[in-house]
């Protein structure tokens, strides 16, 4: 059931996932185009969450965006007023002023993540949720494992710190896990859809921004219009119950993003070895942190994570069997 809708103010607007937009040329959506994409969310009972670009909006924008409840996911060179804000490197956070109350997802590739690694553990002490995005989760191969365990395994000792002292921190990678108890992904085409600048519905905003083409035809396709209404085909793939592995799962929170699955392996309810073996460390990362937080009081009380000895589903999918 679809829940909410990302509205991309501009061609330009920051990504907070792990797509890129390299778009450089402004393409505002028209302000009828914004109405009505208003309009169709209040119809249909969805929460509005408006992604923007660097430069400014005219007002008759955000007054037209402030009659509305909804979300601003905003990049950090807007100066930071979002209750979203996207920093897209970890030295943006030399230039941005941290608020309380905000929630930061900090979009960083692996070899800087990996060497940047204190960066990123002084910043989830600084706020109050933190949510790390790999921009190329494609290029993540087993020989990383080590490495993105150790990155874990610093930024695990960095929250329990911060519990240690009172301060419940919050990281998807690390403590979402511990308070699931079922799938919370990515949800694009099955809770989530994207309304892009042209008027035009697509599954999430990779979809609109990609110029891409595989051996399936081109990934740029819309499903839909404000005109004429979604058709999403095969929409039932979008859903848990049709992913096999996935449904069986308990690292709750992958992200299992769609964009990566059909880039991936062409299919968009199948993720990828990369995305697996990433949430599977993640996982057991969690793990480690909530046995470890419990020495300083009382932490979810009657919930744990069971110990598992894989890192991709696929390798004891016959088990399940």
């Amino acid at each position: 059931m679809m829940q909410y809708l990302v509205i991309l103010l501009d061609d330009t607007s920051v990504s907070f996932c792990h797509y890129s937009n390299d778009s450089k040329e402004s393409n505002l959506m028209p302000i009828e185009t914004l109405k009505a994409g208003i309009v169709f969310a209040m119809k249909e009972n969805l929460n509005i969450q408006f992604v923007y670009p660097c430069h400014k909006l005219p007002q008759e924008y955000l007054e037209v965006i402030d009659r509305i409840d909804h979300t601003n996911i905003q990049p950090a060179c807007r100066g930071g007023n979002g209750e979203v804000i996207v920093l897209n490197d970890i030295d943006d956070t030399e230039t941005v002023v941290l608020r309380h109350g905000v929630s930061y997802v900090l979009r960083i590739d692996k070899l800087t993540l990996f060497s940047k690694v204190d960066k990123v553990c002084e910043l989830l002490q600084q706020v109050m949720r933190l949510n790390v995005v790999i921009a190329d989760v494609e290029t993540f191969k087993d020989k990383d494992i080590p490495l993105y365990k150790e990155f874990l395994n610093k930024l695990s000792m960095a929250a329990e710190l911060s519990f240690s002292k009172g301060k419940k921190v919050q990281c998807n990678l690390l403590t979402d896990r511990m308070v699931l108890d079922k799938m919370n992904n990515c949800g694009a085409g099955d809770t989530t859809i994207t309304l892009a600048s042209d008027g035009k519905f697509y599954i999430c905003p990779a979809f609109y921004l990609t110029d891409e083409v595989d051996a399936l035809g081109r990934l740029n396709y819309s499903i839909g219009d404000l005109q004429n209404g979604m058709n999403i085909k095969n929409s039932q793939l979008y859903k848990l119950d049709y992913a096999p592995l996935c449904r069986q799962c308990d690292a709750y929170q992958c992200k299992r993003c769609i964009w990566l699955n059909r880039k991936m392996t062409y299919e968009v309810n199948t993720p990828s070895h990369e995305q697996c073996v990433m949430g599977h460390l993640e996982r057991n990362a969690s793990r480690n942190l909530l046995q470890n937080i419990r020495k300083y009081g009382t932490f979810l009380s009657g919930r744990d994570i069971r110990e598992i000895n894989y890192l991709d589903p696929f390798d004891v999918r016959k088990e399940r069997e």
